[in-house]
């Protein structure tokens, strides 16, 4: 069993996330506090997509440089970050209550 492959990713990548969602609470609660959970489905989509990115069984297998196959990875981990953005920018603008 690979290293990559045990859980020690766990801690490190959560904080990395936490980060993230409390960067996201930091601007929801300055425009629209009502919406506060979106800073848990940050949270939560950052942890699984640099999961899947960063996974030996994942797109993590994906590690030349030289090859198309780890930019589309990569790529495809920026997209969904920044979709996840635009999301929550779409959130905050048009509120659902």
């Amino acid at each position: 069993r690979k290293v990559a492959d045990d859980w020690g990713f766990f801690l490190p990548l959560a904080s990395h996330c936490a980060v993230h969602a409390v960067m996201t609470l930091v601007i929801v609660m300055l425009v629209n506090p009502a919406m506060w959970w979106l800073c848990f489905v940050d949270g939560a989509i950052h942890f699984v997509m640099d999961r899947i990115k960063a996974g030996s069984r994942y797109l993590g297998r994906f590690r030349d440089r030289d090859k198309p196959s780890y930019w589309n990875a990569l790529g495809f981990d920026q997209m969904v970050h920044h979709l996840t953005s635009l999301c929550v920018i779409w959130f905050l603008a048009n509120p659902l209550t």
